[in-house]
Formats: C-alpha cells, sequence, structure tokens
C-alpha cells in the first residue's frame, strides 16, 4: 500500500493505450428509480413539464375547480405567473386575431407576386385593397411567416463597344425622372442573355423612361443587329410616337452599327448613348434586367428556348407592365400611372 502524499508507481507492463483507456473510461451512470423521480416535474413521466404552458395552465385550471387550491397558490408552486395564466385563459386578444387575417392576406398577395414582393410591396397592394396597416407591421408579420422579397444580383459588365463607330451625344445625362408629360419623349435599351439547355437566348427591350413600361421587346438565338431593330420596332408599333423621341442605350456595337441607325433616322428617332463602361448612363434598362432575371429567368433552368420566351411574354405583358408595382412610380403599375397620370396614351399618328 502506498504511502500518503507519495504518487502511485506506473506499472511497466501496462500498455499506454491501456493507461488511457482507463482515463477516459466514465463512471457508470446512476440508475433512476421512481422514487428518485417523485415530485419532480422535470425528471417524471406525468403530464406535467416546467415551462410548457398547453399542460401547466389545465392543471391550474384543474386544482382552482376542485377547491383544493387557489390560482396563486399553483403559480407559485409550476413557477408561472398569474397574468401569463389569466392572457391565456381569456384567449387571444383582437390585435393578435387581426394580426392572424392580415398574416393570410399578406401571404396570398406574396404568392400572387410569385413570392418576389417584399414589405413595400406588399403594403402597397394591402392598400390598394382597402386595408389600412402600417408598412412596419407587414414587415414585422412577413418576418414572423418567413415571407421575404428577392433581391437582384450584382451587375455584371458585358457590353461589347465598337472602337470604329461614330461619336453620338448624351441625351439623357441620367435623368430617369418619372413624369408624366415625357411619355412617349424618351426611351431607352438594353440587351441580356439567357442561357437554355438548348444555347443562349438574348432579349432585347424597349423602355418608356417615364413609364417604366416595357414598350417593345423581341428574342433570338443571335446577337445581330436585326435583334434590336425588331424590338424598336415593336416599340414604335405599340406606341407611334411623335418624330423627335430620344432612343437611348449603351455603346454596343449593335446600337451604334449603321444599320439601326438607318432604322431609327427613318422612323425619326433621335440616337443617345451613354459613356464607355458606365452601366449607370443605362439604369433603367439594367434595372429591368436585374428585376426580370432575379424574379423570373434565374429561378429556374429552361430546357427550350421557346419555353423561355413563353415565360418572358407572360412576365412582361402579364406581370411585369400590368399589374407590378413599382417603387418609382408610387407604387403603381406602369399601366395603371400612364392611365391615372396620362390619360391620352393612345397611340400618336405621325
Amino acid at each position: 500500500m502506498d504511502r500518503p502524499g507519495r504518487t502511485r508507481r506506473r506499472d511497466p507492463h501496462r500498455r499506454a493505450d491501456q493507461r488511457r483507456q482507463d482515463r477516459t473510461r466514465r463512471p457508470p451512470e446512476r440508475e433512476h428509480t421512481a422514487a428518485g423521480r417523485r415530485g419532480n416535474p422535470q425528471t417524471s413521466d406525468s403530464f406535467l413539464r416546467e415551462g410548457d404552458p398547453v399542460n401547466v395552465y389545465p392543471f391550474i385550471e384543474a386544482e382552482n375547480a376542485s377547491g383544493k387550491g387557489t390560482v396563486k397558490r399553483a403559480c407559485a408552486l409550476l413557477k408561472v405567473s398569474r397574468a401569463a395564466y389569466y392572457t391565456h385563459r381569456a384567449g387571444p386578444s383582437a390585435r393578435e386575431l387581426t394580426d392572424t387575417a392580415l398574416t393570410d392576406h399578406i401571404a396570398q398577395v406574396h404568392e400572387e407576386s410569385r413570392g418576389t414582393y417584399g414589405s413595400p410591396r406588399v403594403h402597397a397592394e394591402l392598400q390598394a385593397q382597402g386595408h389600412r396597416h402600417a408598412r412596419k407591421r407587414v414587415a414585422r408579420l412577413m418576418r414572423q411567416a418567413g415571407l421575404a422579397g428577392r433581391t437582384p444580383k450584382r451587375w455584371r459588365t458585358t457590353t461589347i463597344a465598337d472602337p470604329a463607330a461614330p461619336a453620338r451625344p448624351d441625351l439623357i445625362t441620367r435623368d430617369f425622372t418619372c413624369h408624366p408629360e415625357n411619355i412617349n419623349t424618351r426611351w431607352c435599351g438594353d440587351i441580356t442573355y439567357i442561357p437554355t439547355w438548348e444555347g443562349w437566348l438574348y432579349l432585347a427591350t424597349v423602355i418608356d423612361l417615364a413609364s417604366r413600361k416595357v414598350i417593345g421587346w423581341a428574342t433570338a438565338d443571335h446577337l445581330r443587329t436585326d435583334l434590336i431593330d425588331q424590338a424598336l420596332r415593336d416599340a414604335l408599333t405599340q406606341r407611334r410616337p411623335a418624330p423627335g423621341v430620344i432612343f437611348h442605350s449603351d455603346r454596343g456595337c449593335q446600337y451604334t452599327s449603321a444599320q439601326f441607325a438607318r432604322t431609327a433616322t427613318d422612323a425619326g428617332v433621335r440616337l443617345s448613348v451613354g459613356r464607355t463602361g458606365q452601366c449607370w448612363d443605362n439604369a433603367v434598362a439594367e434595372s429591368f434586367f436585374a428585376t426580370i432575371k432575379t424574379e423570373l429567368l434565374d429561378r429556374q433552368p429552361w430546357p427550350t428556348r421557346t419555353r423561355a420566351h413563353q415565360a418572358i411574354f407572360s412576365y412582361i405583358e402579364g406581370w411585369y407592365n400590368t399589374r407590378r408595382r413599382h417603387s418609382s412610380l408610387g407604387y403603381l403599375s406602369p399601366s395603371a400611372y400612364e392611365t391615372t397620370t396620362h390619360p391620352a396614351t393612345e397611340p400618336q399618328v405621325a
């Protein structure tokens, strides 16, 4: 037997792994008996659990109804405040019932927007339906319901400029103000790329800067000037503007080509271009592409160009122009903005 105060001598015949196993071996857990669990609501198998109002509140009600105890004593034993018990007993408040009904309306609006609306647009849509609630309340209920809008990705520069193209002025100079008097006087356009299993699909658009409405667009499997020619001709057919309308674009080789210049000159359109490498000079067109990719194109793969074209048609003509609310338009859709602020938006005969 070792002396007190002296360390025990290590057995040289025991392997290191055996000694390490002895050090890490845990003592056997103590078995719990029924007597040891008696009276402990956390370890017992009864229906009482501390902090569980579903089980605690019925017990308090039963004790109070039996006449053997009081609410005060039962709440003290179960560590539950009497205010919480009486609140549970009274049922949901009027505000909670209103929140529940409002959450259902919010979920419906969010679903109709294809899951793209955030709290500002949901709030605007609810106001249009006659619901008068604060935007912060809508935002809080959306967070509680796990609903959120979609945000666009960062822009990437894809413009290929033509160094030999003739110089053209910038007639917009980043003035993208929405005003009813400027409808059918200033347009902008650009091209974007859409991946499909069949290859790239290219989308060209023409947007009215005053109302943010897509007034002309075209798709193709090529990047020739014919693509933007078709988009501009579509806009001219739809709007029939007076001579002198401005069309603004970047310095892409298609927009600075001689073919596009002839098309614009024949239609009485004045061409305007931004600076090289400055995507903000054509911010409205870039913003639309970011929106359509966030809300539609980047959310699923596209097996064929035809299916992508059909989806783009449904988005632009059935949602973006007619129903989607724009913050720059006072949360009106482009069509509603033109109708309410500029009733005379019928095509003009040149």
